[in-house]
């Protein structure tokens, strides 16, 4: 089970007051790109928790792919990561001001993670951990394969990404995981987030490393 997250120690209208202005963004930016967003409403915290449930300091740096609001953001902290320990990429130029303005000691890359393979301020890195909020069944099959390449490409080889998704089964599709040598595994599902969500551990198949 996962640490729950911290309660903050600023007064109640404040966090509403940042929490409404977290979602108005998240829909303002659904209304102009649906394909892009994915949903309607930020992820909840009850699916951050899962989703960063088995991340923790001794995996940095991690990489967090469409951050978005920043809800599994504060999920990655609240496990005891630093925010230098953390890279941001989010491609929504709205989304990523915003996560520089609330963390600024945190990497923020303004890019498609599509085209994230061979970025310079990801030379040399090798994250021990990937946490992605994006909509990859809304994407096209290329492109998911090249967020996952990318995203292992720059990863640790026993490393894993942990997606969330709407759907029935991992939107990864089983011709990609096997291409690059990696099987997925549900470990949870959220049903009180809005749609209900299931996470993936997305990683090596042993069976083939063996």
């Amino acid at each position: 089970m996962s640490d729950p997250l911290p309660e903050s120690s600023a007064p109640y209208e404040s966090r509403r007051s940042s929490a409404s202005s977290a979602g108005l963004a998240f829909l303002r930016s659904w209304l102009r790109e649906p394909r892009r967003v994915g949903a309607l409403a930020p992820s909840s915290r009850a699916l951050a928790r899962l989703i960063c449930s088995e991340i923790d300091p001794a995996q940095t740096p991690v990489l967090e792919l469409g951050p978005g609001t920043g809800v599994f953001t504060e999920a990655l902290l609240a496990r005891g990561l630093a925010p230098s320990q953390l890279i941001l990429v989010e491609s929504c130029e709205r989304f990523a001001g915003r996560l520089r303005r609330c963390h600024p000691q945190m990497r923020v890359l303004q890019i498609d993670a599509a085209r994230l393979a061979g970025h310079p301020a990801l030379a040399g890195v090798r994250a021990g951990a990937a946490v992605s909020g994006l909509p990859l069944r809304a994407m096209q099959t290329a492109a998911v394969e090249s967020i996952v390449a990318a995203t292992f490409g720059c990863m640790t080889a026993q490393a894993s990404l942990y997606q969330f998704t709407y759907g029935l089964r991992c939107p990864v599709p089983k011709t990609i995981l096997r291409r690059h040598g990696l099987s997925a595994r549900a470990i949870g599902r959220v049903w009180g987030n809005l749609p209900p969500a299931t996470v993936y551990r997305i990683g090596p198949n042993r069976s083939v490393a063996s």
